[in-house]
């Protein structure tokens, strides 16, 4: 499975809301954010809000107290870990911010599980202050995507393209890509015929993919919920592991490599694709 490389969106996709209006609304900052929204772009909020925040008097562990306590999708956490034990690369792209990703993997144990996540930076300053700056700084230059559904401070389909040229080079061949977001369609349209995508049903990326299906190469998975995402996820995944074993017994001159292991892990049946 070491072929496969897995790409999580974070929100909505692990966590079961947005996770910046959650922790402005568990921190009593709600009508401030909306005074502020219209003012200037997402990412520059958050910041903002960071700042009010600390001048208010809260504090980090305030805010790593509210991310703990934020609410995670049913058995993403048991598929997560199941994807890695069986060698997935897993990965993040997200709009969120580093600082709150990592707090909330930490808390669930599953930080060892990811290679790599690509979002916003978040750190803490020498102020004791969280700072939450763009992905792709916008206010020199743009990321110069024609989508317009991304973001001025992240295109996540850039993201996969980078991630795409190095899977090049380390010889690894299947993406699949979970999100539910406006800005998960850009990268669902980077994706190869061999890789796989799975929206979150009724979400803004699978009615964008629903209404432009002519222009996803790679086989559409919907879900709806946990357990549906993660039934999901380990059939693609047996499924490849399946029409590799059969590549594999070709060059081994039909030697069977056995996989009984693998397959015992997983789900028996793939839905029909959505």
């Amino acid at each position: 499975m070491s072929g496969i490389v897995v790409v999580f969106d974070f929100d909505k996709t692990i966590i079961d809301l947005d996770s910046d209006n959650w922790v402005v609304d568990e921190l009593g900052a709600t009508d401030l954010f909306n005074q502020l929204l219209p003012t200037m772009p997402w990412n520059s909020v958050m910041d903002r809000m960071m700042k009010e925040l600390h001048e208010q008097g809260k504090t980090i562990k305030d805010i790593e107290q509210v991310l703990k306590r934020a609410p995670v999708i049913p058995r993403v956490v048991p598929a997560i870990k199941a994807a890695h034990a069986l060698g997935c690369d897993l990965r993040i792209v997200s709009d969120a911010n580093l600082f709150y990703i990592e707090t909330i993997l930490k808390h669930l144990g599953i930080s060892d599980c990811f290679t790599e996540i690509n979002t916003n930076p978040g750190y803490v300053d020498e102020e004791g202050k969280l700072r939450i700056r763009p992905h792709h700084d916008f206010h020199t230059s743009s990321h110069g995507c024609s989508s317009n559904t991304c973001p001025p401070n992240m295109c996540k389909g850039l993201v996969i393209e980078r991630i795409q040229a190095s899977l090049a080079k380390e010889g690894k061949k299947r993406m699949i890509y979970l999100g539910d977001g406006a800005g998960d369609y850009c990268p669902s349209l980077k994706l190869k015929e061999q890789d796989f995508v799975m929206p979150r049903k009724d979400f803004p990326v699978w009615k964008l993919i629903n209404e432009n299906r002519d222009l996803v190469k790679a086989e559409i998975h919907g879900w709806s919920d946990g357990e549906e995402q993660e039934h999901i996820l380990l059939q693609i995944i047996k499924t490849i592991s399946m029409e590799d074993n059969q590549f594999l017994s070709v060059d081994c001159k039909f030697q069977t490599i056995p996989i009984n292991a693998v397959h015992e892990a997983m789900p028996k049946a793939l839905p029909v694709p959505y």
